[in-house]
């Protein structure tokens, strides 16, 4: 029996022997080096079970510091938002900042447990920096976008809830959202408008903040044979009985222009602004409707052709 057991400790030997050296081959092979010492394999291959354990551990607890510090920069953020939001400053600015801190906060995290493990920080940085160029190069409309964002929120020429009018464009509507990118508006007949910001920093803005009501300015031509007291009496009784024009303010009809087929009437009343188009639509079909019922001749273009 003793004869066996020896038998398989010297054959085992031999075995785990000639994967040995077949290791020191391959080895020698891919470095070149021919003089390695088998110790050193030893060495490692007996210390590899505690650095894999201590490797293992290491990993577990960044996972836990990343969790909680996460967690931790979120909670930051929101009492950073929360208090700017205490000093009166404008919300869309608040949020912008908050966002800032968030991202810059969890950059610096992550190098931070990148450089715990060994990595080459600079070399990290490099290659972001390299990536970054490229995806500006690639969006570069949007990155106008975002830096007009910057300036509307630092320019404030409109806030939310401001009710504004984009010149050029012909939109106009009440602005329920400032982001970096774009900016959201909702106009009178509730469509929702999405404008980039560099349209917007670009363009004229009339902003109507602060006014509860805004002139309503409604343009009609009378033939030149028509009664303009008559057209003014009507045009008043139609303003008045206009649910959507101010009877508290001055109401008021002017000969705005003598045109070349009649006489261009300004038809002028007080709206408020998120009722502006409601009202001009309204007034556009009750004029019409009233210069016809009393014989009051709206012109449109004619030619008179004489035959000989």
């Amino acid at each position: 029996m003793n004869y066996i057991i020896n038998a398989l400790t010297i054959a085992a030997t031999a075995t785990a022997t000639a994967q040995a050296e077949a290791a020191m081959e391959t080895l020698a092979e891919v470095t070149g080096n021919e003089n390695l010492n088998p110790g050193v394999i030893q060495k490692y291959m007996k210390e590899l079970p505690d650095k894999a354990f201590a490797l293992c551990v290491k990993v577990v607890l960044a996972i836990i510091v990343l969790v909680v510090l996460w967690q931790v920069i979120k909670l930051v953020t929101n009492i950073i938002e929360k208090s700017l939001e205490r000093t009166k400053i404008d919300k869309a600015i608040a949020m912008f900042l908050a966002k800032f801190v968030k991202v810059a906060l969890q950059i610096m995290l992550l190098f931070s447990i990148a450089a715990g493990f060994g990595m080459d920080t600079a070399s990290i940085v490099a290659l972001l920096g390299s990536a970054g160029v490229a995806i500006g190069l690639a969006v570069q409309g949007t990155l106008s976008d975002f830096a007009s964002g910057i300036l509307i929120l630092i320019a404030k020429p409109f806030r939310v809830g401001d009710y504004i009018e984009v010149t050029g464009s012909g939109m106009e509507g009440t602005v329920t959202e400032i982001a970096l990118i774009n900016t959201r508006m909702l106009t009178a007949d509730f469509r929702r408008v999405v404008m980039p910001n560099k349209i917007l920093a670009s363009a004229t803005i009339v902003n109507n903040f602060g006014n509860t009501m805004r002139i309503l300015d409604t343009m009609c031509s009378i033939a030149y044979s028509a009664d303009i007291d008559k057209a003014r009496a009507v045009a008043l009784d139609v303003m008045r009985e206009n649910e959507f024009i101010s009877n508290k303010q001055e109401c008021a009809v002017h000969v705005d222009e003598l045109g070349d087929s009649g006489v261009t009437l300004r038809i002028r009343g007080w709206v408020k602004p998120q009722e502006y188009v409601k009202a001009k639509w309204s007034m556009n079909e009750a004029i019409k409707k009233a210069f016809d019922k009393n014989g009051i001749e709206i012109p449109f273009p004619q030619v008179d052709v004489h035959m000989r």
